[in-house]
């Protein structure tokens, strides 16, 4: 990944933030920055942001963040265009990195679901599937979570102005669970969570209130089947259903969620899927 150049005001580089389909969380996550925004716009001219200036500047840019999935043939069209304008363009939170949880469109028909709920459905213009920005053009940095966490976007911020190739943790909440010194949910309470199969960022919220996980992060890299392999869902699953005595409609619930569209938590819940309908 190449350090950003300059092409705004002197010394510093051009940043935009665009979104597509989403709920603007992850938008909200650079606003919560507060102080620490303050002094990236010191280092960034911050050229394009609707949701917190209507001082919007046209490109090229220098980084472009992307919030939100494509649903509709504009955000297929439009994506590209964004593309053209930024060196770098990261991807921010579940919706753009995997779908989110629109995605769960993907299992079901878009022209029923539309019949139901909008009583002119034939001026409602959207795709069949809701899909990850990296599936339309290339993608130079992910950042996950449902919203992202606002000091992994700091870091990944800085470590480009410094012209350093951003290094985000990817094992698993799991391992997050054990430096804070939770009790592990699974094993005291019988809980079913995807800490196993989830990468860290969150800090271990959810465990450490007492309850699972379910998946925000999307899948961390597999600990027994090395870097940047996928997680082993098979043997959480078969836990879930064995050990837990869940039926497989339930463990298939349980993948398929915010990160349900990316690959590890899609084929799984597609293979309990197929135990389900074979009863």
């Amino acid at each position: 990944m190449s350090q950003p150049k300059d092409h705004g005001k002197p010394g510093r580089p051009k940043m935009a933030v665009f979104k597509f389909a989403s709920c603007d969380g992850c938008q909200l996550s650079i606003l919560n920055l507060e102080d620490d925004l303050l002094a990236l716009g010191q280092a960034l001219d911050i050229a394009y942001f609707p949701e917190a200036s209507s001082d919007m500047r046209e490109g090229p840019y220098d980084i472009a963040l992307v919030e939100g999935s494509i649903t509709t043939p504009e955000d297929a069209r439009r994506i590209l265009s964004v593309r053209k304008q930024a060196p770098l363009l990261i991807t921010i939170g579940a919706c753009a990195t995997a779908g989110g949880i629109q995605a769960l469109r993907n299992w079901g028909d878009v022209e029923a679901f539309k019949r139901v709920v909008y009583p002119s459905p034939q001026y409602i213009q959207s795709l069949s599937t809701s899909t990850p920005i990296s599936e339309h053009v290339r993608v130079d940095f992910e950042l996950w979570g449902c919203p992202i966490d606002k000091e992994q976007l700091l870091r990944v911020i800085t470590d480009l102005l410094a012209g350093v190739q951003p290094r985000l943790p990817t094992h698993s909440v799991c391992i997050e669970c054990k430096r804070r010194g939770n009790v592990c949910v699974m094993v005291a309470k019988g809980i079913p969570c995807l800490g196993p199969v989830t990468r860290t960022g969150c800090g271990a919220i959810c465990p450490s209130m007492g309850r699972d996980c379910y998946g925000c992060f999307g899948p961390a890299e597999g600990a027994h089947e090395g870097p940047g392999l996928p997680p082993n869902t098979a043997s959480l699953a078969k836990e879930f259903h064995q050990g837990l005595q869940l039926i497989p409609i339930e463990v298939l619930r349980r993948f398929r969620g915010i990160n349900g569209s990316v690959r590890p938590f899609r084929e799984e819940s597609q293979a309990w899927e197929q135990k389900d309908r074979a009863g």
